[in-house]
């Protein structure tokens, strides 16, 4: 059945065509902004939105930058020095929307972003900003995602920028010859469409009446600078002063050096000149900027438009100087003097303002790079008899071999600001590129923490094998023997991604001050340029999915282990020596807590007790009957009663002795703090002391430790745990049941196993006597 206009949100006299292309005119209002402003109007965006017109490229790459990249809370401890070491999540510059996505590891992130930072300084423009790195660490993904996401940043309202562009009147300066020109222009157009019609099309067409127009001449700027330039230097302070409210914008335009250029720079050659011609034909300022309008800076990298980027096969142009003939004719007839504006550049002014960056220091961008030399000491380009002032972001990629292409050139080195960009250093971010190469699914095919450990293993062929200040803060590297290796390796790996870990004793916490944080952190400038690099690390996680993944079994850790063992014989010497030992015991260890914890019933009321009835216990007698002052409860104080309480709080081993000391320890800390500083004058209750949360802690802990006791010499719960969700499950007896089924119900909500892992992973944990193994 044909259905009517109307029910199809169509007006009865429009056709499918017309609504398509009215929906394709709903973009005009885009382009309505992009329409050049008036010189006054100009000045009245500037009074209303100041610090968005007033940028240049350093500022306008600054705020895109921190406005695309989110800071979160840091666990990072702070003491009387600031660590710097910032959560930034950069995946809206470098992964949104990108098809080829650059994951930013916590350590580049700090780096790249401090450097960032110092965009906002005055000495920005004897800079080339180098991000050097080996072979496969994602370099060139990195800068084309950055320099794409500048592009799109900087034509929008909150990134666009104006330029300067020249709308002469003719008929104003009164040159008749103008017009004839035109005619002329006209009639040669005419001529070659009648007799030679395969010689000119369109563009020929444009080319030749190139900013002809009987009332107007229209000549941009070719350094695309901003306006404000145009101001005569000591008029620029007065005017902003009277055009700017008092703010803080204000003052830190006229105080702060990021924004000294407004009042110290000059306009290009042509700009500066016209000015000049201007005035000295209308006699008058303000007729001079009624030809001068701003029009947006619009960028686009495949054109050249504001950003260059240079590949080393690239050839560089023969002529590097830039004329427009018909253009400079048209300015020497009106202005009737063929030496006073010279419409003449170079191709560093078309993206002057802008980005000119260099894919690898090699083959002819060791030219380039050479011919930045001057350009970056002085801002100045010379073009023929002129000064051209060249004022970029100057970027560039490096491996590291290629230092030497510049290394003649010593001079250089204090303008050159390097960037490491190692390999992966954070497990997270290594894990966010494989799944972005072999999808988010790949993930179900792993127990939890096993695809992380792959992570481990790459990244630990990129650190070095010793490190003096991770020695220095742990001391002996033994006393984590069941959650580190030798190396300190795993417990780096955490800091590096700013989490130190939960197994970190209190004293080694304490320990990372600040200073010490920082001195780690340094240490990563000299990690990861060696190891196997992202390609190989994608290569080999093909290699270990294809052998491994199955539909009826998930990968397991001993596998991972295997696999890498025999890797070794392919590539000794990569994985340090016993890493591979200390990542199976560490993930044991971990595996075991998640079973325990899984399987422990936590009554808080009874365990709040005990602790209580410990407390006031110890304040009396062996022999004596006492009431309790937080629970009122009627205590026998024996040596049996404390000993029932003392084989959860401390250790069942423990001898007489040792039980004594405990006992005037807990008096003491009760007498000396908790009653008489915390409940009396502080007003605490007892369960807000000091004294009750170490104890409650020392019972929840042991109590864990022990829960698995039960159950490990009963087969029936092994064989329960296998059968979950079978028909044979429902033989079991009913205590046994209702133990399995809290164990995997806890295993799937606290730490995201599906029931199939749950069950392996119990079952992995039984077999191979983990509690056993860490008495």
């Amino acid at each position: 059945m044909e259905m009517d206009k109307k029910s199809l949100g169509m007006a009865s006299d429009e056709t499918p065509a017309e609504i398509a292309a009215a929906f394709l005119n709903q973009d005009g209002a885009r382009h309505e902004k992009r329409k050049p402003l008036t010189f006054i109007q100009f000045l009245d965006l500037i009074e209303k939105q100041p610090a968005r017109v007033i940028r240049n490229i350093f500022q306008v790459f600054y705020d895109m930058m921190f406005s695309h990249v989110k800071v979160a809370n840091s666990d990072v401890p702070d003491d009387s020095g600031e660590v710097n070491f910032t959560y930034y999540d950069c995946s809206k510059l470098f992964v949104e929307g990108s098809e080829n996505p650059y994951f930013a590891d916590r350590l580049f992130a700090n780096r790249m972003m401090k450097h960032m930072e110092g965009l906002r300084h005055g000495a920005q423009q004897n800079r080339i900003y180098i991000f050097h790195g080996p072979h496969g660490c994602g370099k060139s993904t990195f800068l084309n995602n950055l320099l794409k996401r500048f592009e799109s940043y900087a034509n929008t309202e909150e990134g666009m920028r104006y330029e300067a562009l020249w709308r002469i009147d003719v008929n104003r300066l009164g040159q008749p010859g103008m017009t004839e020109r035109t005619s002329s222009i006209d009639r040669l157009v005419h001529i070659l469409e009648r007799h030679y019609p395969d010689l000119i099309d369109q563009t020929v067409e444009d080319e030749l009446n190139h900013g002809v127009d009987k009332a107007c001449l229209e000549i941009p700027c070719i350094s695309h600078d901003n306006p404000l330039l145009i101001i005569p230097k000591h008029l620029r302070r007065g005017m902003l002063d009277k055009l700017i409210r008092n703010d803080e914008f204000k003052w830190r335009l006229f105080t702060e050096k990021e924004y000294e250029w407004v009042f110290s720079q000059e306009a290009c050659t042509v700009c500066s000149s016209i000015y000049q011609a201007l005035f000295e034909r209308l006699g008058s300022i303000e007729e001079v900027f009624n030809m001068l309008y701003a029009r947006p800076y619009f960028f686009s990298r495949r054109m050249g438009k504001g950003i260059s980027v240079f590949n080393p096969g690239d050839k560089p142009l023969k002529n590097n100087v830039i004329t427009n003939p018909m253009l400079q004719t048209r300015i020497n007839n009106l202005f009737r003097d063929s030496n006073l504006i010279h419409y003449v550049y170079s191709r560093f002014a078309k993206t002057n303002n802008g980005v000119y960056a260099l894919m690898d220091i090699k083959s002819h961008n060791v030219e380039r790079m050479v011919e930045l030399h001057n350009i970056i000491s002085e801002a100045i380009h010379k073009v023929e008899d002129l000064e051209e002032n060249v004022n970029s972001l100057f970027l560039a990629l490096m491996n590291p071999e290629d230092k030497k292409n510049i290394r003649e050139f010593p001079s250089f080195s204090d303008r050159i600001q390097y960037i490491n960009i190692p390999y992966v250093l954070d497990v997270e971010t290594e894990v966010k590129v494989l799944t972005n190469i072999f999808g988010r699914h790949v993930m179900d095919s792993f127990l939890p923490m096993v695809m992380e450990n792959f992570a481990r293993v790459m990244i630990s062929s990129r650190l070095k094998e010793k490190s003096d200040v991770m020695l220095e803060w742990i001391g002996d590297p033994a006393k984590y023997r069941r959650y580190c290796d030798a190396n300190l390796m795993l417990l780096k790996m955490e800091i590096y991604s700013g989490a130190p870990p939960q197994w970190l004793q209190d004293d080694d916490r304490k320990a990372l001050t600040a200073k010490l944080w920082r001195r780690i952190i340094e240490e990563s400038n000299t990690e990861g340029s060696s190891g196997f690099s992202g390609r190989d690390s994608i290569r080999i996680f093909d290699q270990f999915y294809s052998m491994h993944a199955k539909e009826d079994s998930l990968i397991t850790m001993p596998e991972l282990c295997r696999f890498f063992r025999n890797l070794m014989k392919e590539r000794a010497g990569l994985i340090p020596a016993g890493f591979l030992e200390s990542l199976l015991r560490m993930y044991d260890y971990n595996v075991l807590q998640q079973v325990k914890e899984s399987l422990y019933y936590y009554n808080e009321d009874r365990i709040a007790l005990d602790v209580k009835n410990y407390i006031s216990a110890v304040n009396f007698e062996i022999g004596s009957t006492a009431k309790c002052l937080f629970t009122g409860e009627v205590l026998d104080i024996t040596n049996a009663y404390l000993e029932s309480i003392e084989n959860r709080l401390f250790a069942a081993n423990a001898d007489q002795q040792r039980r004594e000391i405990m006992r005037i320890d807990v008096l003491k800390e009760y007498t000396t703090n908790a009653l008489s500083v915390e409940m009396m004058v502080e007003g605490k209750d007892i369960t807000d002391t000091r004294l009750f949360n170490s104890l409650h802690e020392r019972y929840v802990h042991n109590l864990k430790k022990r829960v698995l006791e039960p159950f490990l010499e009963n087969e029936n719960f092994r064989s329960a745990i296998k059968d979950y969700d079978t028909e044979g499950f429902k033989t079991y007896d009913k205590r046994i049941r209702s133990d399995v089924e809290f164990l995997i119900n806890n295993m799937m909500v606290k730490f995201n196993y599906t029931e199939q892992g749950a069950n392996e992973v119990c079952i992995y944990v039984i077999d191979s006597n983990l509690a056993g193994k860490f008495i």
